[in-house]
């Protein structure tokens, strides 16, 4: 682990694509920053996509060489396995209280061999692998994780010592306590990121009940080559699906689960990974239901149009609810839209719920910022001040102020540098003028 010190230009909350590229532009105007994260490895979701739309892109190709240059940035320290507990208001600038949770193992001598997990015998549902896959409990998070330090897992460990055994470095230590710090920044980035929303928040779906109504990021796994099944797989029985519905708006534009807004990325990667699943499995039908296609970015329209093309179908209509069938098929009772609203029962092999994005963090008591009515955080001029929050020196980025896509996101990571670049000029000058007028 880096030695942290007391002072830092910059503090950069998050360190998912959006947090990563703020950090970046900032160091790279000469501040030294802190990149604090809360999980155990950089990357947030886009590190865990497979390919991004609408260029069907690697996701890893383009998020890891991002974490590999701020972990070797020489004006960049990462902090992972970090909560921001407070961030107080000085003048100027802010002092922040961290709380380093315990991996029970001693970062600076861990060379991330594995051998510890594999001496392991405990398995538990993989967190990353949206419980599609299993994991020790103590391991390295994932294949591309940086820092490639194990993290063991106390509530499922057994403690017999198999992997204090097995390291070749000794550095397991079941007694590691959490540690605090008290560092002062000048200026903060927030890049929180996101989460969809929880797959039960439309019951009459099945989502969380029905082992075949599947999490659009476990999909993205699915469909990883470096996930858990390598392939497109039902996971109830690991049949090769025949048919495969994707139901839209299943998490936003639905007042009555607090999410009245549109996602924005819903629709886009629904429409990628229908096409992934017709590039693998040529005869497998896939049905998008939709209320309306939102195909709003570069690009966006013509990939549109490229699925459809491709043979995916694109169906306006309205699903009521899932129920399952006693081989595990999906039934879905579908309003048709386009066939004067006619109802049917349609069945599938595996259905997608097109999730909505939320907040990745409410910061509660621990910023002084505001938060808006959809809980994202409150940008008074959005329009002509996208990164500025209701607190002068505390900016804003990606997904924290509202659902955008891996292209908006970076470039609002962008203006956050930008803003506080300008902040931090602006308050090192303040100190100066200060400094000579009392003589000191």
């Amino acid at each position: 682990m880096a030695q942290i010190k007391d002072q830092y230009d910059g503090l950069v909350i998050g360190s998912g694509i959006a947090g990563m590229q703020a950090a970046l532009d900032l160091a790279g105007q000469g501040f030294q920053v802190l990149l604090v994260e809360r999980q155990p490895s950089m990357g947030g979701v886009m590190v865990g996509l497979n390919k991004v739309f609408p260029t069907l892109d690697c996701s890893s190709c383009i998020c890891t060489p991002r974490m590999a240059e701020v972990a070797h940035h020489e004006r960049i320290t990462l902090l992972t396995y970090t909560e921001v507990q407070r961030v107080a208001p000085l003048d100027p600038g802010f002092r922040v209280t961290l709380l380093k949770k315990p991996r029970y193992v001693i970062e600076e001598d861990c060379i991330g061999c594995s051998l510890c997990e594999l001496a392991c015998d405990v398995f538990v549902p993989h967190e990353f692998e949206y419980g599609l896959g299993a994991r020790r409990a103590i391991y390295i998070p994932h294949s591309n994780a940086i820092p490639q330090v194990a993290v063991l897992d106390p509530e499922h460990c057994v403690f017999d010592g198999n992997c204090a055994k097995a390291c070749p470095k000794d550095c397991i230590d079941f007694a590691q306590l959490p540690e605090e710090y008290t560092v002062e920044v000048g200026a903060v980035i927030v890049a929180s990121g996101l989460q969809i929303t929880p797959m039960n928040a439309k019951g009459e779906y099945g989502g969380g009940k029905l082992v075949n109504v599947m999490n659009p990021l476990a999909m993205e796994r699915i469909q990883s080559s470096n996930g858990p099944y390598g392939h497109v797989l039902r996971p109830s029985d690991g049949k090769i699906p025949k048919s495969v519905a994707y139901v839209q708006c299943a998490g936003s534009r639905d007042a009555s689960i607090g999410v009245p807004y549109c996602s924005r990325v819903c629709c886009m990667y629904a429409l990628k990974q229908a096409v992934l699943i017709k590039h693998e499995l040529h005869d497998t039908d896939v049905t998008i239901y939709h209320m309306d296609i939102r195909a709003f970015g570069k690009g966006y329209e013509h990939f549109y149009r490229r699925a459809v093309a491709e043979g995916v179908r694109v169906v306006k209509a309205k699903v009521a609810k899932i129920t399952e069938a006693e081989d595990r098929d999906l039934i879905l009772r579908v309003e048709l839209i386009d066939e004067g609203s006619r109802v049917a029962d349609i069945r599938h092999d595996l259905v997608v719920l097109s999730q909505g994005l939320i907040p990745g963090w409410h910061s509660g008591a621990a910023l002084p910022t505001k938060e808006a009515r959809d809980g994202f955080f409150e940008v008074p001029e959005l329009a002509t001040q996208p990164a500025r929050t209701t607190v002068d020196g505390i900016f804003v980025a990606g997904v924290a102020t509202g659902p955008k896509d891996i292209p908006d996101s970076i470039v609002e990571a962008g203006a956050a540098a930008m803003e506080a670049a300008m902040y931090l000029d602006r308050t090192r000058v303040g100190r100066a003028a200060e400094v000579s007028a009392t003589g000191a």
